[in-house]
């Protein structure tokens, strides 16, 4: 098997424990992505469900991190989801990390209901008639509810979370009244949330969240993340992320 192509690239992270391919020209992972990485929380010998995993960077991410989980990452993209299957086996994660193409609204063609402890997803957060879709179809399908909207992936996430599963998500912050009634519309109780800034001084750009299958009503919200503390330096919250993961920051744009 050819891992990387010359179309492509391999990144590092977690100090070098895990390499990642990506396209150079094409979706590749972003801020958000490592936002949620480090926003998810697992318990032992879970398994999780990364929908629209994209170039698989969150599956692998939680592979690596913790050696008890069980991981399957989904995407409709078959290109996508051939592209994180080599990043599983250039990590020796193979038999730990599959990855298999899937419509999340097809999700009861693909797994047995309450199948997984945790599910992950960076869902498509543009409605269709709304700013110029990306010519590059991998970032549109990304961006856009082209094929899946917040409901879909709600849905699909109540599906195949057990009782007592914790669903983790980032999304727009404008679009948080339609986050939260939908998660509560789909049995997933939000239970923590934590607004993501770019600097002190500006709203709210994305939220993260985690929602309980069947939880009690009881919202823990956490202090604000600011990412900047001027034009160019990062916060010293947002250097500890990128510590955690070790991760030099230099992002392609997702």
């Amino acid at each position: 098997m050819i891992l990387q192509r010359e179309d492509e690239t391999v990144d590092g992270l977690l100090n070098g424990r895990l390499q990642v391919i990506q396209k150079k020209k094409g979706y590749r992972f972003s801020l958000d992505a490592l936002l949620l990485a480090s926003f998810l929380r697992l318990g032992r010998e879970n398994a999780l469900l990364d929908m629209g995993t994209g170039s698989g960077v969150l599956a692998l991410i939680s592979a690596v991190r913790r050696p008890d989980v069980r991981v399957v990452g989904m995407d409709i993209q078959e290109d996508m989801v051939e592209m994180a299957t080599r990043s599983a086996a250039l990590n020796g994660l193979e038999d730990r990390v599959k990855f298999r193409v899937g419509d999340v609204r097809q999700i009861r063609r693909l797994f047995e209901a309450e199948s997984f402890d945790a599910v992950v997803c960076n869902p498509p957060y543009r409605k269709v008639n709304s700013g110029r879709i990306n010519p590059l179809g991998e970032k549109a399908l990304a961006r856009h509810e082209i094929r899946g909207t917040l409901r879909d992936f709600l849905e699909a996430a109540s599906y195949v979370l057990k009782p007592g599963g914790r669903l983790f998500v980032i999304y727009p912050a404008q679009r948080l009244v339609s986050l939260i009634a939908g998660m509560r519309e789909a049995v997933l109780e939000p239970k923590r949330c934590r607004g993501v800034h770019s600097r002190s001084d500006t709203p709210g750009t994305f939220v993260l969240a985690e929602g309980v299958k069947g939880g009690g009503e009881e919202l823990e919200v956490l202090p604000p993340l600011f990412i900047y503390k001027d034009a160019e330096d990062y916060t010293e919250a947002m250097e500890e992320i990128f510590k955690e993961l070790s991760l030099i920051p230099s992002f392609g744009g997702g």
